[in-house]
């Protein structure tokens, strides 16, 4: 058995394939252009193969309603040239497979779920963050992902602002101020005038993004009470999270049980961002079977 996987990003797209024990055979990484030259990259990526199955996590909003007419669509998306993009549609039909369509983040959520499975932890529910370029999370709950109407947008909620922040408008184009306006990588050069790889662990701008984030992971854990919350993306590293968990456990303030804060806030299990192709091989094989 073969099984394809596209990680659609904004910046690049990451094909590959697996065989049934979820182990990569081949990949290849290309830069997102525009939807034909991108698509026709990645179709000819694919047909070298003979594939059973094939797993796609985009980058969105992405239109996952089967009876809509514009299923497999990206759809409401400011990456130029994409809005409105048949994506699942030509691919479809040219490589004549089954076909899982889902978010990029409900990707990487569902490749932790089996990662955490595959190591024998006991985990039924997770929420995956990513903060980079952008902000978003999709959510797993006892197995299955979540949305009917579409697909979670957790990266646009509303958090408090900080009181050392509120002059800082946020950089979102639809909202300003959510939390992907607040968190997400080009809000450094926005408050500070230097990229984020440049911007130290002591400024005081990471204490308040951290505070931000755990605001969100306070939404999650109240709204849908997880077994963990997974971070990864540019932004994120284990010294920032430090200082997530912190904030964290002074806004929840005891509130409610949740496991020991470094396994419950945590970094990615699968290594080498690869959560979302690991999830889009597990969720192929499901569409596989129909």
């Amino acid at each position: 058995m073969l099984i394809g996987s596209i990680e659609a990003g904004g910046t690049k797209f990451v094909c590959a394939v697996g065989d049934e024990d979820y182990r990569v055979q081949s990949r290849e990484v290309f830069p997102t252009t525009t939807p034909a030259e991108t698509l026709r990259r990645t179709r000819a990526y694919f047909e070298q193969f003979s594939l059973d199955a094939l797993g796609i996590a985009s980058f969105g909003p992405i239109e996952i309603r089967q009876t809509d007419p514009h299923y497999g669509y990206v759809t409401n998306t400011p990456k130029p040239h994409w809005k409105n993009t048949d994506f699942v549609g030509p691919l479809k039909r040219a490589l004549q497979v089954p076909v899982s369509w889902t978010t990029d983040v409900n990707g990487s959520a569902y490749g932790e779920l089996v990662m955490a499975r595959l190591s024998n932890a006991d985990v039924q529910s997770l929420v995956y963050y990513t903060i980079g370029t952008g902000v978003g999370a999709g959510a797993v709950i006892n197995g299955q992902l979540v949305g009917s109407l579409g697909h979670p947008e957790m990266g646009h909620v509303f958090v408090k602002r900080h009181p050392a922040d509120q002059d800082f408008a946020g950089i979102c184009p639809f909202h300003g101020d959510c939390l992907e306006g607040l968190v997400a990588g080009p809000t450094f050069e926005a408050r500070t005038g230097r990229a984020g790889k440049d911007v130290p662990l002591s400024d005081p701008v990471w204490d308040i993004m951290a505070n931000y984030v755990a605001q969100a992971a306070i939404q999650t854990t109240l709204t849908l009470r997880p077994d963990k919350i997974v971070f990864g993306g540019g932004v994120v590293s284990e010294a920032f999270l430090v200082k997530v968990r912190r904030e964290f456990k002074q806004l929840l303030n005891d509130y409610v049980a949740v496991p020991p804060l470094e396994s419950y806030l945590c970094m990615p299990l699968v290594a080498d961002n690869g959560s979302a192709t690991l999830g889009n091989f597990a969720l192929a094989r499901h569409a596989l079977r129909g």
